[in-house]
């Protein structure tokens, strides 16, 4: 092994709302914020997602390969039909295809069924 997975990190414009967006997303805490850096992780000794203030960020359209995806996230869900509505109240636009989303910045994401190997989402 040479290295291992920190963060994932996404350009955007406005790197605190788009951390707040994927914090309620996934229920992690916002857990380092500067003026152009942003970290979303379970904690804050944890790898996470991470935005990036890019000035002249150009959003990705799906699925023109013109605008390519620049980073594409799958989300693990109970019941994909509920959290749609979910991610369209916390601004996501529904894109083409089975349950993907943009996020406020453009990025896409899916909304992808739990596999039978993890645990559930929100356990009962």
């Amino acid at each position: 092994m040479i290295g291992r997975l920190h963060h994932v990190i996404l350009d955007c414009p406005e790197p605190e709302a788009l951390a707040e967006f994927y914090s309620e997303l996934l229920g992690l805490p916002v857990t380092y914020r500067s003026d152009d850096f942003v970290v979303v992780a379970r904690d804050d000794a944890t790898s996470g997602i991470a935005f990036q203030r890019a000035p002249d960020h150009r959003p990705p359209q799906w699925p023109d390969p013109r605008y390519p995806q620049q980073v594409h996230l799958d989300v693990m869900v109970d019941d994909q039909d509920a959290a749609e509505g979910q991610v369209l109240a916390l601004g996501a636009v529904a894109l083409p295809g089975d349950h993907v989303y943009a996020d406020p910045a453009g990025h896409p994401f899916c909304l992808i069924p739990r596999p039978s190997w993890a645990p559930p989402v929100h356990p009962s």
